[in-house]
């Protein structure tokens, strides 16, 4: 990573009295994973401009590599030799904490004999659910073998195509991981999401991702339904990354708590990115935010009020707005977001509990998360970042506005998806001490 901060620290947060200046939105993360996947599966070299060098994407990049694709870095960019519809057989692949990433691979294993995936993180990544997506490559005839639906897992092909069923219910990673598969199976797939699909966003990006790479889908409004023929091959070419909407949600939050002005360029206005919303989210909530462009504004210090949102389509910005809802006036309730449980964290219960250790009042439900708004935080205690990215983000924020200091542990997770984050603060105004921290 290029933060030069250590390779495993804690945080102290400084509360700060405003936040001013313009940065360039770091690449997004999902776009990154998508089209570095794509590239691979493309015969010929792809250009991928601007790619993420979060932790995810590394992780990604390395599975690639063993699979037979030929990978390098040009600045920010990174060339990518791809193996098409051949990754080698009888590979082992760890794709860390990345979960996105592990479905993904896990769908075109069936191209594979015997591609294994384990992960160094048993108690995150290993402890999340693949059984939808497992059960289905099982119904197009692959060979799984897995630990009860989780890590490690053995996945053989070859398989067909055809008809299939995947529940969205739980992510929709699930189907993600089978349209990428699709158009290299000789039948094709005629892919049916059942369940009350969540994420609709993240599916959006991939069949756009399939049409920037050259492959034909069709799919039903509601999404319910995805056709993609067979025996496609990908496009290789040149592929810009944009700007990561996640993220900068939680730029744009913080300087909505407090006095200044900060711009943050590199914000495709129509971008697919279901984190978009945060910005109106911000806005209905009383933020000073406004758009030219790809140039996104917000004039901190306005008095904010609580709002009652369906989180679904914004999932990785709850945690941000999180931080906003927690000085607005009232209570801020995110609802249908019970898919936030089966992150790198369980994003209501644990954010509930580490709100109210800061002394805020909060309540969940099993699909619900709400925080009532104060107008001061004491700080001067340690917050438990629960190796998550996210988690990191909002007691980031929330310390920024305390009356003391705020300690994080484990503030290195944040590499996971912004490495840069900490630095991007510092540069409009934030302090922040590295407390450097033994392996754990």
């Amino acid at each position: 990573m290029t933060d030069g901060l250590p390779e495993r620290f804690d945080v102290l947060v400084h509360p700060a009295q405003e936040l001013r200046g313009e940065l360039r939105a770091q690449p997004s993360k999902n776009y990154t994973t998508r089209y570095l996947l794509a590239a691979a599966l493309a015969e010929g070299e792809t250009r991928v401009v601007g790619v993420a060098t979060s932790e995810d994407a590394e992780a990604l990049l390395g599975c690639l590599r063993d699979w037979g694709a030929g990978v390098e870095r040009v600045g920010e960019d990174v060339v990518v030799r791809g193996f098409g519809a051949h990754p080698r057989s009888g590979v082992t692949l760890n794709p860390g904490n990345a979960g996105a990433v592990a479905r993904f691979l896990m769908g075109v294993a069936a191209l594979t004999t015997d591609t294994t995936f384990v992960t160094d993180f048993a108690d995150s990544l290993g402890r999340r659910p693949q059984g939808d997506l497992l059960e289905a490559l099982e119904r197009l005839g692959a060979r799984v073998s897995s630990d009860g639906g989780r890590l490690p897992v053995i996945i053989s092909g070859p398989v067909r195509g055809g008809r299939v069923e995947v529940s969205a219910e739980r992510s929709s990673q699930y189907a993600s991981a089978l349209m990428f598969l699709g158009p290299l199976l000789p039948d094709g797939l005629d892919l049916h999401l059942t369940g009350d699909i969540k994420s609709h966003a993240p599916l959006r990006q991939t069949l756009g991702t399939l049409a920037a790479f050259g492959v034909q889908a069709t799919a039903s409004a509601d999404l319910t339904r995805i056709t993609i023929p067979g025996g496609q091959a990908y496009r290789a070419g040149r592929m810009s990354v944009p700007g990561d909407y996640p993220g900068s949600a939680a730029l744009l939050a913080a300087a909505a708590l407090l006095p200044g002005e900060v711009t943050v360029t590199n914000l495709r206005e129509n971008d697919l990115q279901g984190e978009r919303e945060a910005l109106a989210v911000l806005r209905e909530m009383g933020a000073d935010l406004v758009r030219e462009g790809d140039r996104v504004t917000v004039r901190g210090g306005r008095p904010l009020h609580a709002v009652t949102r369906d989180g679904d389509s914004f999932t990785d910005a709850v945690q941000a707005l999180t931080a906003a809802a927690a000085f607005a006036q009232g209570t801020t309730t995110w609802e249908n977001v019970a898919t936030l449980r089966l992150k790198e964290c369980d994003r209501i219960s644990d954010t509930r509990r580490e709100l109210e250790r800061l002394g805020l009042t909060a309540d969940e439900t099993e699909g619900s998360l709400s925080v009532t708004g104060t107008e001061r935080l004491a700080g001067g205690l340690t917050a438990d970042g629960h190796g998550d990215h996210r988690m990191i983000m909002l007691l980031t924020l929330l310390g920024l506005r305390a009356d003391a200091p705020l300690r994080i542990t484990g503030a290195h997770h944040i590499r996971k998806s912004y490495p840069l984050f900490f630095r991007h603060l510092e540069g409009l105004g934030a302090r922040f001490e590295y407390l450097e921290t033994d392996a754990r």
